[in-house]
């Protein structure tokens, strides 16, 4: 096991990671950058090397300045978390050529799935049922043809990068132009289409491969509710899918992690079509991803843990029959974002902060009272994750943690999360990955009503 690991990252993953490396007995050591000299991250490690200045690409992405943290620390290991280099082949294949250990996939693993296009073409071979796409895009003029080709609507992806960003929907040929006119170069970010499923749910599964060719899943996550393709909440298990339908989606996901000869933890997500209940293959993420936790809940096995046992070449000490799982949980994801004012950023000192807790509830945060939310970096600061005996018993503890949750000083998004778990079509599961979009004018108009009636 290792003595010492080095946490790339910042924020409630960062605290995460240092959590579960206490638990094993490992030395942390926190990187920060000059605005985050106070951070939570900071407190708890054992070490802190500061490795540059506010601007994340001069410290949380400065490559040459981590890894010179982590010689100077004598790390044995550097785990990335997620966001910032955790997709990044380059950065992992740099790491391990310096002799420390990545806590991820390998190199070239990273690399192969970070492309979507190529594993796409990877994966094909498997049988995996994929909607119809195309190759990467040269131009204006090919998009516009090859867009014909593929159906509309189609969306328009980035080959590389994750987390939603870049993604447009074109449902004609207006749209189509009026998306292109606004990208500068289609060639210098390169693009490709997929025919677009309008009514879908996003599933995700969760697998767990070890270094010796054991490859397991850990079930699924409705990952639907998404506002821009940013996640905004999420559950497991979905309740739109069958035991068969659980059953095949985990063996797909199984079957594409081998496919590219996939080691340690990752993601590999689904649309699901409501018109025909098939699922399409869409990418597979090579990182510890936001909602682990709610896996972790339903099933008891610790993902963080997991992925550094697995780094550190153990084998799984569990097989596919000793998954088990076990009731129903759900995250909220906590944005300093202002919803009332279109989701405007919402940085500033927190003056006050009371964390949700009680039976069955956790929460996972690299905020404590007296800090600041700065404006460089990401806007989600903290996750609200309840595990309740059904999804009904779910839903009414995360109405009680996001009651009980008191922050002042910043504008966050409990009052959104708040509307969505009273919606009847939520509460119903009548949900797709349009329910943000259609949804929130219903909100909005809501409230409009509420405040004449207030001033009448």
């Amino acid at each position: 096991m290792f003595k010492r690991i080095l946490i790339a990252n910042r924020g409630e993953i960062a605290v995460r990671i240092i959590r579960a490396c206490q638990e094993l007995d490992i030395e942390t050591v926190a990187v920060y950058s000059e605005a985050d000299a106070n951070a939570l991250h900071v407190q708890l490690a054992d070490q802190a090397i500061c490795v540059g200045p506010a601007d994340a690409l001069e410290s949380y992405l400065n490559k040459d300045a981590l890894l010179a943290a982590a010689k100077q620390s004598q790390a044995d290991a550097i785990h990335p978390g997620y966001g910032f280099l955790s997709e990044d082949a380059d950065f992992a294949e740099q790491v391990t050529n310096a002799g420390i250990t990545w806590i991820g996939p390998m190199p070239e693993t990273i690399r192969l799935v970070g492309d979507k296009d190529i594993a796409r073409a990877s994966i094909a071979p498997s049988g995996i049922p994929m909607a119809k796409g195309s190759d990467p895009l040269t131009s204006n003029e090919e998009a516009i043809e090859v867009a014909k080709e593929v159906g509309y609507p189609v969306i328009l992806k980035p080959v590389s990068g994750g987390g939603g960003k870049g993604m447009c929907v074109a449902h004609n040929e207006e749209d189509l132009r009026n998306i292109l006119s606004m990208l500068v170069d289609i060639t210098k970010t390169k693009y490709y289409f997929e025919h677009y499923i309008e009514r879908s749910r996003h599933i995700e599964v969760q697998i767990v491969a070890d270094n010796y060719g054991e490859v397991l899943h850990l079930g699924e996550r409705e990952c639907s509710l998404q506002r821009r393709n940013q996640k905004l909440l999420e559950e497991s298990p979905s309740i739109a899918l069958t035991q068969d339908m659980r059953e095949r989606v985990g063996q797909l996901a199984v079957k594409a992690a081998k496919s590219v000869h996939y080691s340690n933890i990752g993601t590999v997500e689904f649309l699901l079509d409501l018109s025909n209940n098939e699922f399409y293959f869409m990418e597979i993420n090579p990182r510890i991803q936001v909602e682990h936790g709610i896996t972790e809940a339903v099933t008891g096995i610790d993902l963080v843990r997991t992925q550094i046992r697995i780094a550190a070449g153990e084998a799984l000490e569990f097989t596919q029959k000793d998954v088990h799982f076990t009731g129903h949980a759900i995250e909220c994801r906590i944005n300093a974002e202002d919803p009332d004012n279109n989701f405007l950023p919402s940085p500033g000192d927190i003056t006050f902060l009371h964390e949700p807790s009680g039976p069955r509830v956790r929460f996972d945060s690299g905020v404590t009272a007296g800090l600041a939310i700065e404006p460089y970096y990401d806007s989600m600061i903290a996750k609200i994750i309840v595990h309740g005996r059904t999804r009904g018993d779910a839903i009414k503890i995360m109405e009680r943690a996001l009651k009980e949750f008191r922050i002042d000083g910043v504008k966050t998004t409990v009052s959104l999360h708040k509307k969505i778990l009273k919606d009847t079509y939520f509460r119903t599961g009548n949900i797709d990955t349009q329910f943000i979009k259609n949804r929130i004018a219903v909100y909005e108009a809501q409230e409009e009503d509420n405040k004449g009636k207030y001033f009448a």
